[in-house]
């Protein structure tokens, strides 16, 4: 029987980032990644994605992104960082592994992954969103006879091609993406409310910090207005994009039709692909066994269940802590979630 002091479930930012801070603790832990290669979600995005921040801030704890050719680095520029990340730190972790649920027995919480079963006395769940994508429900959406992918899937503009494309969502993705296709294609960007592009001089950095301080009703000296960090960068894309005069923004439609949407005024426009920049909800379909899952989310204090105290969630957003699903954000989270682990195991002693 494999048992661990801890398991951690996720070989992304979030895991590593735990693992990072838990590397002197004594802990026999094991990370279990279902990808092959280092990259966590990142393998799995769009090949021209830019992150919006510079390398300072497009770091993990303890190891600055090496620079890049531009401002902004690329997908695989980062990938490539968390690879180096892995190799630099040694942590342990068995790929392929994908787990399939975790339950409880007595004090061990049994991990059923297609590798086997694997038991520990703690787990750090670091699972993100990416495969679980967020499709919002429109009325006669199956009859739509076209091409609908969401971001999860999108890779290039390659496909659309000479064809008539709705981009749907209002955040960096949407605008990324809406770029990169509109070069190919004839688009149509249907946003919920006006999309928010920041000032050139504005990137992620000062995003963070502006948000982070809106959060929690301080005050600071720059850029004065409230933000959201999806409140889209200037990165080059986009800024070319504004240059090409291709963001148009329209609000939803009624509904679908075989061969596109129906707008609210009853007007029928065909579309041969959508293309949904949605978003993605937090991805813990193997923790419903343990009965804590509530509306996509577990009620938690900090990043520790407050139904099963032995379990930690990091990485997901907001309620596991402000800004914890992005790369900046999660080392603070990740930090306090390694000092409650120690502190747990110490008392155990």
């Amino acid at each position: 029987m494999k048992s661990y002091d801890l398991i951690i479930i996720g070989g992304g930012q979030a895991g590593l980032s735990v693992a990072y801070f838990l590397r002197r603790s004594g802990l026999d832990y094991l990370i279990l990644d279902d990808q092959d290669e280092a990259g966590g979600a990142w393998l799995h995005y769009w090949d021209s994605l830019k992150l919006f921040s510079p390398t300072d801030y497009s770091s993990l704890s303890g190891w600055q992104m090496p620079d890049t050719k531009d401002e902004y680095p690329l997908r695989d520029e980062f990938i490539a960082y968390l690879k180096a990340y892995k190799a630099r730190y040694e942590f342990p972790v068995q790929r392929n592994t994908e787990v399939v649920q975790v339950t409880k027995q007595a004090d061990l919480f049994k991990v059923e992954t297609n590798q086997g079963t694997i038991y520990a006395k703690a787990v750090v769940s670091a699972t993100g969103t990416a495969k679980n994508p967020h499709l919002p429900h429109y009325p006669n959406q199956k009859a739509y006879q076209g091409v609908q992918l969401h971001t999860a899937d999108y890779r290039n503009a390659d496909a659309f091609r000479d064809q008539k494309v709705m981009i749907i969502g209002g955040g960096n993705s949407g605008a990324q993406i809406l770029a990169e296709v509109s070069k190919v294609a004839d688009t149509t960007w249907v946003t919920l409310d006006p999309p928010r592009f920041l000032p050139e001089d504005i990137d992620g950095r000062y995003l963070f910090n502006q948000a982070n301080a809106s959060f929690f009703d301080e005050t600071t000296d720059s850029f004065n207005r409230r933000v959201s960090l999806s409140d889209i960068v200037l990165v080059e894309s986009v800024r070319d994009g504004l240059e090409r005069d291709v963001y148009h923004d329209v609000r939803p439609f009624a509904s679908f039709y075989k061969d596109g949407v129906v707008w609210d005024n009853g007007k029928k426009e065909a579309f041969d692909a959508v293309i949904w920049c949605t978003g993605f909800k937090p991805n813990l379909k193997h923790l419903e066994t343990l009965d804590v899952v509530e509306n996509h989310q577990i009620a938690t204090q900090g990043t520790r269940s407050v139904k099963e105290p032995q379990l930690w969630l990091v990485g997901y957003g907001f309620w596991t802590g402000f800004a914890s699903g992005t790369i900046y954000g999660v080392g603070k989270t990740a930090r306090d979630t390694a000092r409650e682990i120690k502190a747990y195991f110490k008392k155990r002693s």
